[in-house]
């Protein structure tokens, strides 16, 4: 008989399917607070039957996984209401007490019940021993044969009852046994009818576990088909032989069908753990976004918002995906944790700081209030205008302040200015007759626009209506009530000629640009801010790409972040076409 018959899997095989099918049922079960974690340790601790280690490992990481999250919450929380994150300490957790007693008393059973199978088998493996032993003396006493079959399948029966030996030994006492009981019916002398009695009805067994193997392909739970052929094989080993020219064929049967269990078995646990390798690399990528984050970018408070905003995506994002290997789990999520934790520090720590500079701003701004404030009855118009107006694009660079202060401090400060101006203004009055005189220019102007936009464009439209926007910019201020309405009047009727003529918004941008420009405007100087914009751009496009290639996402809050980076990638693209022409234009006109 083949020396491969009933060859037993190996013992880590056995139970890696076990601890897998043990977190297949764990997942499945609704648990979700510690005190249900601990009602199932004690439920468990007070079965009979011995508990099952994945379970418990899975238990033990799920009441520690909702023990982190409060503490992450309760650290949030206190470093929300401006606590020193490390001053932090982690509240007690009475619970935690009950799990470890739980959990603890499970693990004496366990190690008190392995100890015992530890022996059990030891006994059952001296027993064989022995009755291999006798069978290996039966064997070799070919004149005692007849005589002693009846002892032969007394000690058959009694291995037969015999189960649980060392994993290491199961092979090789197999052997052994088959080697001896073979050599023993090849020697006994029964009558041929007796033989082929007893060959037959180990046949017919052996073809019903033949059958019975078959039928496990088509078992939907792969887990339970793997374990079902075990037992199987187990009634294989125990069944005696059949007729010489038989036992190949019967073999080579069970064999086949054993192969087919165990293949899906296999391909179950790689299709497992291809997806947990998918997921772990999914996860890998979102630690390199946070990793990644540039810090020193971050200035503003909505570059942190955006930033806050991207990273809550994120985390939003792991939680929809699966485990990942299990040696490789914790620690990718360690990491992850570690760099959103690292974000949000140094986000308290940058707040921490804008706080003291806060005040600081808060004092300079004070000291341009009593600037402002003594210049407020001068009339110097010129002089103290320009100084006002330093100041005001001075204070627009002071940095923020405290928000109980931003609104007095800019009322008090856009008061005296306005004071100064109006009375400026009330001293220039005879200076409205000539804005009135450049108000009845612009509305010519846009009468002649309307007309143009009334009696259709033709090929000359466009440098008619560019010589007119020229002659437009060239007008002066008009009445300051008036200025918003004529200008409305003004961008609506060249919008829509703009449209008859069918220019894009980038092109009457560049219009636009190239009637401002004239010989008094500092060419290069102009140039050299737009190849500056130009790679600023560039820049920010390829940062735009490479976060985009990184964040591929399955939730809804992930895909609006890469529908928004696509638009401003987009937009960015069509500017830069638009500061191309600009620069070609200025390159021009220092050619002429």
């Amino acid at each position: 008989m083949d020396s491969n018959v009933n060859r037993p899997l190996t013992e880590a095989v056995v139970q890696e399917a076990a601890e897998v099918a043990a977190v297949a049922e764990v997942t499945a079960t609704p648990i979700q607070s510690k005190e249900e974690v601990i009602a199932r340790l004690q439920e468990i601790n007070q079965q009979e039957t011995p508990a099952d280690k994945a379970e418990l490992d899975s238990l033990k990481q799920l009441f520690y996984r909702l023990r982190n999250a409060e503490v992450e919450a309760a650290r949030k929380a206190y470093e929300e209401n401006g606590g020193n994150p490390e001053a932090f300490v982690s509240p007690k957790d009475e619970l935690e007490a009950q799990f470890k007693e739980s959990m603890g008393s499970i693990k004496e059973k366990l190690n008190a019940l392995k100890a015992e199978e530890e022996q059990e088998k030891q006994d059952n493996l001296e027993k064989k021993l022995a009755i291999i032993e006798r069978m290996k003396e039966l064997a070799e006493s070919p004149e005692d044969a007849n005589k002693a079959y009846n002892e032969f399948k007394k000690l058959q029966a009694e291995w037969n009852e015999i189960k649980n030996i060392p994993a290491t030994k199961v092979n090789e006492l197999w052997k052994s046994y088959q080697l001896y009981s073979e050599k023993f019916y090849d020697l006994i002398k029964l009558n041929n009818e007796f033989r082929e009695y007893d060959f037959k009805k180990n046949q017919s067994i052996k073809i019903a576990l033949c059958e019975a193997a078959e039928k496990l392909a088509e078992e939907e739970d792969v887990i339970s088909a793997f374990h079902q052929l075990q037992k199987l094989h187990q009634e294989f080993r125990e069944t005696g032989p059949v007729a010489k020219e038989q036992r190949e064929e019967i073999w080579n049967r069970f064999k086949a069908a054993s192969t087919i269990v165990n293949r899906r078995h296999q391909q179950h646990f790689e299709a497992i753990k291809e997806k947990e390798q998918r997921n772990l690399d999914e996860k890998i990528v979102i630690c390199e976004i946070v990793e990644g984050m540039e810090y020193d970018k971050m200035v503003t408070f909505q570059d942190w918002h955006d930033k806050t905003e991207e990273i809550l995506a994120l985390q939003a994002k792991w939680k929809t995906i699966g485990f990942a290997p299990q040696k490789m789990n914790t620690k990718v999520f360690e990491r992850f944790r570690a760099a959103c934790d690292d974000f949000f520090k140094r986000k308290a720590e940058h707040f921490k700081n804008l706080k003291g500079s806060m005040n600081d701003n808060l004092e300079k701004k004070k000291q341009m209030c009593e600037k402002a404030e003594a210049l407020k009855d001068s009339t110097d118009w010129k002089a103290t205008a320009d100084i006002l107006t330093k100041l005001q694009k001075e204070w627009k660079e002071v940095g923020p302040v405290a928000k109980k202060y931003s609104e007095p401090i800019w009322k008090r400060f856009v008061t005296a200015c306005d004071y100064f101006f109006e009375q400026k203004n009330k001293a220039e009055a005879s200076s409205r007759n000539v804005e009135q005189e450049n108000l009845e220019k612009k509305k010519a102007i846009i009468e002649k626009l309307n007309t143009i936009n009334q009696e259709g464009t033709s090929d000359k439209s466009g440098n008619i209506v560019r010589e007119l926007m020229k002659e437009w910019n060239g007008i002066g201020h008009v009445p300051f009530k008036e200025k918003d309405k004529i200008y409305k009047q003004y961008r609506t009727v060249v919008d829509a000629l703009f449209d008859k003529m069918n220019l894009s918004a980038s092109k009457k941008k560049l219009s636009n640009f190239k009637s401002n420009i004239s010989k008094e405007t500092n060419l290069y100087r102009e140039r050299e801010k737009l190849v500056r914009a130009y790679d600023n751009m560039k820049n920010e496009i390829k940062t735009y790409e490479n976060n985009i290639g990184f964040l591929t996402s399955s939730s809804k809050k992930g895909n609006n972040l890469v529908s928004e980076m696509n638009r401003k990638i987009e937009k960015l693209k069509a500017d830069l076409e638009l500061i191309t022409q600009k620069i070609a234009v200025i390159d021009e006109s220092i050619k002429e």
